[in-house]
């Protein structure tokens, strides 16, 4: 399990956002991962995606490395932030822009506000 844990975080350290989640940022394969994604996606974030379904020790490793049950799991400059629920309500408030521009992390300001507009 430490092998799994060093290269989680060699990881969330190499790229400034990390998504880990069921399937990959072009094909999710669960509902939550594809919001996350989606959201992400959508804001025009350069991230990296890793499939925790392609590999079992890396599925419960993410789990016990970040403290948290639940898959997608997103890390922002190698900080955990939180899962689907978290970063819903984040995108929603207007906190995951500040923590992206916070961190040097290009996005499309004006897809974040059509996302509020379309949830407000």
């Amino acid at each position: 399990m430490t092998e799994v844990k060093e290269n989680i975080q060699q990881t969330v350290t190499e790229n400034d956002v990390v998504l880990f989640m069921k399937g990959t940022k072009e094909m999710p394969q669960c509902g939550f991962s594809s919001r996350v994604a989606g959201v992400l996606n959508y804001m025009g974030v350069n991230f990296k995606d890793v499939n925790v379904l392609a590999d079992d020790g890396l599925r419960q490793g993410i789990k016990e490395f970040s403290d948290w049950p639940t898959i997608p799991q997103l890390y922002v400059k190698g900080e955990f932030v939180g899962g689907c629920d978290i970063i819903t309500e984040m995108t929603l408030s207007g906190e995951l822009d500040t923590m992206f521009e916070q961190n040097g992390v290009a996005f499309d300001k004006d897809a974040a506000e059509k996302i509020r507009e379309a949830n407000g």
